[in-house]
């Protein structure tokens, strides 16, 4: 009996999911600023043209001189096309997406969303190609650097962007799961609590999306400007805007305890509010900025979410 009943619940879950299915919108994303960040800009699977040329739109007039100087217009190449297309091919994986979706209603409560996905192989993210990091940083494809670290390195799918251009590749990641998809692409990791006591300084470091989910993001950045080689060292910044930033803590959304009030309403101007307040308050300098959309791996309900991001460049100011 209780068999019979295990399956027509089973049953009765599929049905429900599956019918769901086409009715989902960004209104139904379980955490509120998940919601609110979704919002702002999900992508239209339902048409074949990801080339919505709206994911890198930017009015140069309006940074300002100092910042349109060194603006980089980006654009849908390849790499991205391709990551989006397995994200569509993923998502249609109707039984997998049933899977996934029956893992993640029972240990919700008791994991965190990041580690889920790193359970199932899911949720990868893009940031941006092999070209447009190159761009961003003027090298070529033979470029080499000692060191670079890259700061909540997720499954490492972003740090093998990077991570070919260096000899040494170190990562810091909360989640368990995701620390084993770094082991396993031999990637030295660090503790988030270790990285700044090293002594080690860095050719590279990269802060994807993270300024926005720390409770402490000037100290942060104060930290990551000390790591780095002086003069030569480089900081790669992804900033999610309209910026919005919540802490994580024990399931629940809080805001961070040090706070960044960034100004404007536009992305041009909250773009050129960080690269002329925030930034050099902490003594970093931009070196170029570009519009990229930060994309994820889509569920049973969108092939893939997409955000608005900013991709900073920085450099450490002379002392």
């Amino acid at each position: 009996m209780r068999r019979l009943v295990f399956v027509f619940w089973l049953l009765f879950y599929v049905w429900f999911l599956l019918s769901i299915r086409k009715m989902w919108t960004g209104r139904y994303v379980r955490s509120p600023l998940a919601r609110s960040l979704f919002m702002n800009m999900l992508s239209d699977t339902e048409t074949a043209d990801y080339g919505d040329q709206k994911w890198y739109r930017c009015c140069p007039d309006l940074l300002g001189e100092s910042v349109s100087s060194v603006f980089v217009q980006s654009h849908l190449d390849e790499e991205t096309q391709a990551f989006l297309q397995r994200s569509v091919e993923k998502s249609s994986w109707i039984f997998t997406q049933l899977y996934h979706s029956l893992f993640s209603s029972i240990f919700s409560p008791i994991i965190s969303r990041t580690s889920i996905n790193g359970f199932l192989g899911r949720g990868s993210m893009f940031v941006f190609s092999r070209d447009q990091f190159r761009r961003l940083l003027r090298i070529g494809p033979d470029w080499r650097a000692q060191r670079m670290l890259d700061l909540g390195a997720g499954d490492g799918g972003v740090t093998e962007v990077m991570g070919s251009h260096f000899h040494e590749v170190y990562a810091t990641e909360v989640s368990t799961p995701m620390k084993w998809h770094l082991q396993r692409k031999n990637y030295s990791l660090l503790g988030i609590d270790e990285w700044q006591c090293t002594g080690l300084q860095y050719d590279l470091i990269s802060c994807l999306n993270l300024l926005d989910r720390c409770d402490e993001p000037l100290k942060l950045l104060q930290d990551i400007r000390s790591a780095l080689v002086p003069e030569t060292g480089r900081l790669i910044l992804a900033a999610v805007l309209p910026f919005q930033p919540y802490v994580e803590t024990g399931g629940s959304w809080v805001r961070p305890k040090q706070h960044i009030q960034v100004q404007g309403k536009s992305w041009e101007e909250q773009v050129t509010h960080l690269s002329t307040q925030v930034f050099p308050q902490v003594g970093l300098e931009l070196q170029a900025v570009t519009r990229l959309p930060y994309l994820c791996e889509g569920d049973m309900y969108r092939d893939y979410y997409v955000l608005d991001d900013a991709v900073f460049i920085l450099k450490p100011l002379k002392h």
